[in-house]
């Protein structure tokens, strides 16, 4: 689905509101352990990273379309608090939730969660800033505003 400003949209999961909630269910491979054999804590981050595709996937925006359109969403703030771990070949669920939309930035909250029991493995939360492809910041444009908020 083309929109203005050559960004070509898919199609959203949801045909109704806005979706401000989504999870995605991840499996610990074997490489994301350590020599516990326990997910080493900087895989976390490409978790939340997967949580944020997803939610924007949901609402009918593409990372790669965006980013071929010359719109990159740069990380400039995330944190991470662990409280239990997982092992290989667990299945974990990346709760995310969108919170504040501005002109120029994006915030998100993670909660990641054992899928067998829903056991709270870690929150994080994120901010994202849109720019050009020369790193200057710019405005969210206005159809994934609007994809994002109705």
């Amino acid at each position: 689905m083309e929109s203005p400003g050559g960004l070509e949209m898919v199609e959203p999961v949801s045909r109704g509101s806005p979706v401000r909630r989504s999870t995605v269910d991840l499996r610990i491979r074997y490489a994301e352990t350590d020599q516990m054999g326990k997910a080493h804590h900087m895989n976390y981050l490409s978790w939340l990273e997967c949580g944020r595709s997803e939610l924007l996937r949901a609402n009918g925006i593409s990372y790669a379309e965006l980013e071929r359109a010359g719109v990159q969403l740069r990380v400039t703030s995330v944190g991470i608090e662990h409280r239990q771990s997982a092992g290989y070949d667990e299945e974990v669920r990346v709760w995310t939730d969108l919170g504040e939309v501005r002109s120029c930035t994006l915030t998100f909250s993670h909660e990641v969660r054992r899928a067998v029991d829903g056991g709270l493995l870690a929150r994080g939360h994120a901010a994202v800033v849109c720019t050009d492809r020369d790193g200057r910041t710019r405005s969210i444009p206005g159809r994934i505003v609007r994809s994002l908020v109705g």
